[in-house]
């Protein structure tokens, strides 16, 4: 079956909750099977609560990881049957909480479904969306998690300096478009990005990129040797796999790797095994991985900043927005086949039509 006959069974429905749950474990890339579409009436919120209706759910990699019972830390959370993890936007459209009136906009872990209901407790990393000036998408990705990641992975953990030589994997995604921006904002001398496919490499370079490597026509080693000849100060890595060790093999003195991501080991039956990190030593380099939770602390700084950078026109929020809500596996497989530019979201409602959207 394919996505697309897939995706038009369904239909969201105005006074319906709609959920997508995981039908059974993923193997190699998400299929139809592994979803399970259900319907149940809207909740009622109690004291203290209010009801969401979902105007946004954003996408990334890890759902898969999700899916498959599991999240960053290894911990079992997921079950069969269970509605998938995922944070999005919402409007609460009902509230018996004083703090929250109908109207407010909040972006959180609503799950894949048109509604929920949540009390709000910290457990939940809800948070206000502050910036009515820009389009409420964006909290679903340069001013959400992806933001985040990006925000705390490139300035926190990998501390730039100017004059860096940097080079970012999957440049072309929801965390590297940003991390191309911030290398710019940072003074970095030369950035180069990787990423798949001529017209994605012509992307990045418009976005900010000195140079590109096609990982699916070049080989990486060789043009990394070619363009950092006194190798990489930071590597921003958002795949793992061949291109870390690639990168690992091309380090400057006192280099920096920071681990983000490592999407080509998701869909891998055996994990792929780092041969070289010893390459470490002679240069004296540092490879640290974060995880955007632990830098919760850092929301209101983190979103000021961003957002501040957006309207000076520093940094260019990409998404890559899908229609309806029904389309959200087709969606989540469209990370694994490298078919997204910039962060992959899907619009289940329209914005409110009070403010002009962001260009």
């Amino acid at each position: 079956m394919n996505w697309e006959t897939f995706s038009g069974r369904y239909k969201a429905r105005d006074g319906i909750n709609c959920q997508w749950r995981i039908a059974r474990r993923p193997v190699g890339n998400v299929r139809p099977e592994d979803f399970e579409w259900t319907e149940e009436p809207i909740p009622v919120p109690k004291d203290g609560e209010v009801l969401l209706e979902t105007m946004y759910l954003g996408l990334a990699p890890v759902m898969r990881m999700y899916m498959m019972g599991t999240d960053r830390t290894g911990d079992e959370h997921q079950r069969v049957g269970d509605v998938i993890r995922g944070r999005g936007v919402a409007r609460v459209i009902e509230s018996k909480n004083p703090d929250l009136p109908v109207g407010e906009i909040v972006q959180g872990a609503i799950g894949w479904q048109t509604y929920r209901v949540s009390s709000m407790t910290p457990a939940e990393k809800f948070f206000r969306v502050t910036t009515p000036d820009l389009p409420y998408s964006l909290a679903a990705g340069a001013l959400g998690m992806n933001g985040l990641s990006a925000f705390a992975g490139f300035f926190i953990c990998g501390e730039p300096k100017r004059g860096d030589v940097t080079v970012i994997s999957g440049a072309a995604g929801g965390v590297g478009t940003m991390v191309v921006q911030m290398a710019r904002i940072a003074g970095s001398r030369t950035i180069v990005g990787i990423a798949g496919g001529a017209e994605k490499c012509r992307f990045i370079k418009d976005l900010g990129c000195d140079e590109a490597i096609d990982y699916k026509s070049e080989s990486v080693p060789q043009r990394l040797k070619e363009l950092c000849p006194e190798g990489i100060d930071f590597y921003f890595d958002n795949v793992g796999g061949e291109i870390l060790t690639a990168c690992l093999e091309n380090l400057a003195m006192n280099a920096r790797i920071v681990l983000c991501g490592s999407i080509s080991e998701y869909t891998r039956e055996t994990p792929f095994g780092l041969t070289n990190y010893t390459r470490l030593r002679a240069v004296e380099g540092k490879m640290a991985g974060f995880f955007v939770y632990n830098h919760l602390h850092r929301w209101e700084e983190f979103t000021g900043q961003m957002a501040d950078w957006i309207r000076a026109g520093k940094i260019k929020p990409v998404q890559d927005i899908v229609e309806g809500f029904e389309s959200m596996p087709a969606a989540l497989s469209r990370l694994f086949e490298g078919k997204n530019v910039g962060v992959q979201c899907c619009r289940v409602r329209p914005e409110p039509v009070r403010r002009k959207l962001f260009d």
